[in-house]
């Protein structure tokens, strides 16, 4: 027998479709609420006002409310702490339940479980379910049953364990009630600024994500394999920021990569759910080393060289015009982030966690799982860390990925006149050359603040502490 009310908890899954908890709510209850907190444990945490992500949230809402309109709902959108403002909303609309899709960061976990407390003193139950994973919990394990720790059995495992059921649409249909929301408030109203948003063409909501897949789709799926790590070329999704808050759903990017056998996209797919996995499994690596004799490793203190590295004046090209594309869009190729990463840390010699700490501020799809895992592998703290032996050359990097200089002439204007031979390298063109082009190293464009090979010989050094301690 149907239950007469419920409510039905968006967080980051803004879309009404193949969404596993409005398919449950609508299945369960004869009517069905739609709620979003705008909640002020994280907003007001922030850095800053003027956050592209804010402004891509309420975007997004505004989409999606209207979309609820049109079948006879609504969205109603709060203002407050999400731990004390959903048990007043279920109280208020007499809702025997509350459906909400499962979130993985421990402060995510944290909020919930007070959420449930105080559903529960009322008598109303909270249901959890897995939607913006393919796998969570229990359903991928090593023979041993045990979480997995290195990618590639994790996938293999994965791979293995994937039926046509596992990315089935979950179907929305049934009965909304709205008439509850009083619109959804302006940046102004929850203390935000309007961003540029719009100038950088990233268009938010349902629609924006269908746009970019549909793009992604016509050919480049299948090429992305041989395009994705090369910075100039269009050749990734840029769904990142999309997937990160739910307005495409997850089930529908693997369905298509299965169905094109676009394997290499698909393997990133699932790079996606295993660092959903360690972070709910293993939540120490928020602050700390997966491997924790990492944790020994004693940092350098040059405050001179992060503020270089953030600013995109470490006189190497290819990292300078990957921090310069991340402060300008929000944005960074995936390729870059790895490169950029293996700089901070192992050629400044500088924590991790700076970095980490860096790309939350500024990344439009900074998700906490995908961030820490991958500077932990930058890092080779973290599970399936490459070797702390491993050290991208950021010149070698350079002339692999950007070979003709076109990305770094796009982000470092004050190299576009720099041959192809010297652009990876600029401080190795003559004096006369540098006159010549109006690009004096030290004047124009700033020397290399580290040697490489020096710098790599400093990390080794460093790095034995770990292996002291195993």
């Amino acid at each position: 027998m149907k239950k007469e009310k419920a409510l039905v908890w968006f967080r980051r899954d803004l879309r009404d479709h193949d969404h596993a908890a409005l398919s449950a709510a609508l299945v369960a209850a004869q009517q069905v609420y739609c709620a979003f907190v705008f909640d002020r444990d994280i907003l007001d945490a922030l850095p800053t006002r003027h956050d592209r992500r804010v402004q891509f949230i309420r975007e997004s809402l505004l989409e999606l409310d209207r979309s609820l309109r049109r079948k006879g709902g609504g969205l109603i959108v709060v203002h407050g702490h999400a731990a004390t403002e959903i048990p007043l909303l279920a109280h208020r609309l007499g809702v025997s339940v509350v459906f909400a899709n499962r979130d993985y960061e421990p402060a995510a976990k944290a909020r919930d479980a007070e959420v449930s407390r105080g559903l529960m003193a009322d008598g109303i139950d909270f249901v959890h379910l897995k939607d913006q994973a393919i796998f969570d919990g229990d359903e991928v394990l090593t023979q041993a049953g045990k979480p997995f720790s290195v990618f590639t059995p994790y996938k293999n495992a994965w791979l293995k364990r994937l039926t046509a059921a596992d990315t089935a649409v979950w179907p929305c249909t049934g009965q909304l009630a709205g008439g509850e929301g009083a619109g959804i408030q302006t940046l102004a109203e929850i203390g935000f600024e309007t961003t540029d948003l719009g100038e950088l063409g990233i268009q938010p909501g349902m629609s924006g994500a269908r746009a970019l897949w549909e793009d992604f789709c016509q050919g480049r799926i299948a090429r992305y394999g041989a395009l994705r790590d090369f910075p100039a070329v269009k050749g990734v999704s840029y769904l990142s920021v999309h997937l990160r808050f739910g307005t495409i759903s997850i089930r529908e990017l693997v369905r298509a990569a299965v169905a094109a056998e676009a394997n290499v996209w698909l393997s990133e797919l699932i790079w996606r759910d295993f660092y959903f996995m360690i972070l709910d499994r293993f939540p120490q690596v928020v602050g700390h080393a997966f491997k924790p004799d990492y944790d020994a490793i004693q940092w350098a203190d040059w405050p001179a060289g992060f503020a270089a590295w953030c600013e995109g004046r470490t006189g190497y090209p290819l990292v300078d015009a990957a921090m310069r594309q991340l402060n300008f869009s929000g944005w960074m190729h995936n390729r870059l982030r790895m490169v950029v990463a293996s700089f901070l840390t192992k050629d400044l010699g500088l924590d991790w966690r700076l970095g980490e700490r860096y790309f939350a501020e500024q990344l439009n799809d900074f998700d906490l799982s995908a961030n820490n895992g991958g500077w932990q592998w930058a890092a080779s703290s973290g599970c399936d860390a490459q070797p702390y032996f491993r050290i991208f050359n950021p010149i070698t990097q350079s002339e692999k990925f950007d070979p003709d200089g076109k990305f770094i002439r796009r982000y470092v204007p004050e190299l576009a006149k720099v041959p192809n031979k010297y652009i990876h390298a600029p401080w190795r063109m003559g004096g006369i050359e540098q006159d010549a082009l109006g690009v004096v190293i030290g004047r124009d464009y700033p020397g290399p603040i580290v040697d490489h090979a020096t710098a790599r010989e400093a990390t080794l050094a460093r790095y034995a502490v770990v292996k002291k301690t195993v």
